[in-house]
């Protein structure tokens, strides 16, 4: 790992990391901005893991059921990412300040592209 790394090249640092009550929500704050609120699900269904996103183009696995997952750990990574485990037992997934970033200023579109495959699937949200 490099300095010029894409990891390090960010505009978007936090301030503050907060999960909801609820364990549904991740809260980042952002010095550029406002502070972003995640769902829980989305995070679950987006990880960057390879166990989700794959090991090339196109092999991304669809997530199905992940409505009710819950937050149950956020640790930091270096200092430029946290790892997210969730109470389905994946916590492999490594995100970025530059990814959550992505995740909460575009979430809306990608759950509603997510929905729209898993139901092209006959798929759903709940399970």
């Amino acid at each position: 790992m490099s300095p010029t790394d894409d990891r390090f090249d960010t505009p978007h640092w936090p301030t503050e990391i907060r999960v909801a009550g609820d364990r549904r929500s991740l809260t980042v704050g952002f010095q550029d901005g406002p502070a972003l609120t995640i769902p829980a699900e989305l995070l679950r269904v987006e990880s960057p893991s390879a166990e989700v996103q794959g090991h090339g183009a196109g092999s991304k696995t669809l997530v199905a059921g992940k409505a009710g997952v819950a937050i149950v750990s956020v640790e930091p990574v270096g200092n430029y990412a946290v790892r997210i485990g969730f109470d389905d037992g994946h916590s492999s997934g490594i995100y970025t300040w530059r990814y959550l970033h992505k995740l909460g200023t575009e979430g809306d579109a990608m759950l509603a592209a997510y929905a729209a495959e898993l139901a092209a699937k006959g798929l759903s949200r709940d399970g």
